[in-house]
């Protein structure tokens, strides 16, 4: 097995005009596990998670509500994950700029 450096980027060109800019930087064979950046303007976006995600925010600030009306804040050099089921709202409060990893769980077979 060889083994390979990637170098990412911090600071991905991100195109102004676009309200997100995504750039998946890995995609595991499966298609389950893959990574990358994402950017956003400030925005709010209705959100349903089929995927968990793990998330590292580089710039910005973000507010996560849930079904319920519980709101979580994050700002730039957080570390937080969404589960899969989440089901909400993300809200870009400024100008947004993360690194991510999804895994998509796998589906239960029916009975």
């Amino acid at each position: 097995m060889t083994l390979r450096s990637i170098r990412f980027d911090p600071r991905p060109k991100v195109d102004p005009a676009a309200a997100t800019t995504v750039h998946e930087w890995y995609q595991d064979r499966t298609g389950a596990f893959s990574g990358g950046f994402w950017a956003s303007q400030a925005t709010e976006i209705a959100v349903s998670y089929e995927e968990d995600e793990f998330c590292v925010l580089l710039e910005g600030t973000v507010e996560l509500t849930d079904a319920s009306g519980h709101t979580e804040t994050y700002e730039a050099g957080a570390s937080f994950m969404i589960p899969a089921g989440f089901t909400g709202t993300w809200r870009s409060v400024t100008p947004v700029r993360k690194f991510y990893v999804v895994h998509l769980p796998k589906q239960a077979s029916p009975a």
